[in-house]
């Protein structure tokens, strides 16, 4: 069953933005930590952003502060993910993922519940 739905992402050049949205289809899915994590071709899954309920606090990635913003919009039940000055190694596919719970998490083992995965690609 989807609880997560992750979309938004496209082709970029060097040095765009993209916003990434990720919907929830449960209210408990979305009432606890909503994580991004990305996966680029040959690598593991990578954290990126985390933000609590109902996002008081979060949490990046130490080489993506600055560039990249987690925020949530709890009316409309969604978390986005802002990504601006894109680089070409940032091409990925991005995950959302939901911890049920309130704990902000880097480690894609404590989200229990995950979106497809959005493909965004930066290149010129």
């Amino acid at each position: 069953q989807v609880l997560l739905r992750d979309s938004g992402g496209g082709l970029v050049q060097p040095g765009g933005s993209l916003r990434l949205s990720c919907a929830s289809i449960g209210r408990v899915v979305y009432t606890g930590t909503v994580g991004w994590f990305r996966q680029a071709p040959g690598t593991e899954r990578e954290f990126v952003a985390a933000i609590n309920w109902p996002g008081s606090r979060t949490d990046y990635a130490d080489s993506l502060k600055g560039r990249f913003t987690i925020s949530r919009d709890n009316a409309k039940i969604r978390v986005y993910l802002q990504m601006n000055n894109l680089k070409p190694e940032d091409t990925a596919i991005y995950y959302c993922g939901s911890t049920g719970n309130d704990n902000l998490s880097r480690s894609g083992s404590d989200y229990p519940y995950w979106g497809q995965g959005t493909q965004v690609t930066v290149s010129s």
